[in-house]
């Protein structure tokens, strides 16, 4: 079955619904990029009227995390992922559609692969940009993922 945003937002309905409900959808899915974009709303709003820290970070999460799920999909073995550290720079009041976007597949077949042959975990460090409708930098989040080929 192949991974498409339409079957990624379904899903986030059922397991991952405060990301569903505040708006997080994922746009596109390639090889090498996935796009997940959210819109400022009142359900999402932080007291300063703009988008909150936390659904910038599950929509930039959902960008880095859906190439990994993506690409063990492929693969075919079984794989655990987890965020084991994240960072996060806030540059620019976040109102309005806010697009996040982690363009590393590369990376990232390239580093299942090896914990493929080599057996042991690996550590992955994933960037997702976020920008606003103007194309400003508004956010960038850096996300460290262990992945482990299950015995």
């Amino acid at each position: 079955m192949k991974i498409t945003p339409q079957k990624i937002n379904l899903y986030m309905l059922f397991k991952l619904p405060s990301a569903f409900f505040c708006g997080v959808r994922v746009v596109s899915i390639s090889d090498t990029e996935a796009v997940v974009k959210v819109k400022h709303r009142w359900i999402n709003q932080n007291p300063f009227k703009s988008l909150y820290w936390a659904v910038q970070g599950m929509a930039s999460e959902f960008a880095s995390g859906i190439l990994v799920i993506q690409e063990i999909k492929k693969v075919n073995k079984k794989i655990s992922m987890l965020v084991t550290h994240q960072e996060g720079r806030f540059t620019k009041k976040a109102t309005g559609k806010i697009t996040f976007t982690c363009n590393e597949g590369a990376l990232v077949k390239q580093t299942i692969q090896k914990a493929i042959e080599t057996g042991e975990g690996q550590i992955i460090h994933l960037k997702a940009d976020g920008f606003d409708a103007s194309g400003d930098l508004v956010s960038q989040f850096v996300y460290e993922w262990s992945i482990k080929v299950k015995q």
